[in-house]
């Protein structure tokens, strides 16, 4: 019986195709790397300067936040603040029992922020953060200078974007600088304390952990063999 040898050729020339296909690429073994997403996850805190109705504040803030492929994150956050609302022109010289205050509060909710050239060391991003809070009017006696004697709060609702530049000094750390300004509903803690928090901010901080898992989880590079 004879054989037909045009199958057997066939099958030598794909295995042949195969081998120097291999030899030609024998740094890597790669699959289909075009799916390949990159995640991250990390903590972050910063603090900050800035003004509310033109008078010294300062903050401080912590996030813990997703990051999706390098582009985008996804997170919550929260954030504290105190303004010296104190001010010599607020209290009568004839009348030594007016009193003066500070405002404090903190605010906290969805921290979301889109990133540009994230491939790069140096990014640029636009945080937002928006949710709930709470104002407090702490009360000072001028009599007693240094002595707090009441405090009143009331609840708000903020509104914080912000444009960021970030610095990539590891896929583990990342340091973040930038400016923010902050809107707010209205409240009433005092007569005459201030109704609403709304005023800009400069910010630095730093996030710690990492940015980068997965990254060329389908492509391994191969062993040299003796």
């Amino acid at each position: 019986m004879k054989t037909n040898p045009i199958p057997i050729i066939f099958f030598l020339i794909i295995q042949l195709s195969g081998i120097i296909a291999q030899e030609k690429n024998n740094d890597y073994i790669e699959f289909n790397d075009r799916k390949n997403i990159v995640h991250g996850i990390y903590l972050g805190i910063n603090t900050g300067y800035g003004k509310i109705d033109r008078r010294n504040t300062i903050n401080a803030g912590i996030k813990l936040a997703y990051v999706a492929n390098r582009k985008f994150e996804y997170g919550i956050a929260a954030k504290f603040f105190y303004s010296d609302q104190t001010s010599a022109d607020n209290i009568s010289s004839n009348d030594i029992s007016s009193t003066t205050g500070d405002v404090v509060g903190t605010y906290g909710g969805v921290h979301l922020e889109p990133i540009l050239f994230s491939k790069s060391k140096i990014n640029v991003s636009f945080p937002i953060l928006i949710g709930p809070g709470v104002v407090a009017y702490i009360e000072e006696s001028s009599s007693n200078k240094g002595e707090h004697e009441a405090t009143t709060s009331d609840q708000v609702f903020v509104v914080e974007p912000g444009v960021n530049i970030l610095f990539n000094f590891s896929r583990y750390v990342q340091i973040e600088a930038g400016a923010k300004y902050r809107f707010s509903s209205k409240f009433t803690i005092h007569p005459d304390a201030i109704t609403r928090i709304n005023g800009y901010s400069i910010d630095l901080g730093i996030k710690i952990g990492v940015f980068n898992l997965g990254r060329n989880r389908y492509k391994k590079k191969l062993s040299n063999e003796s």
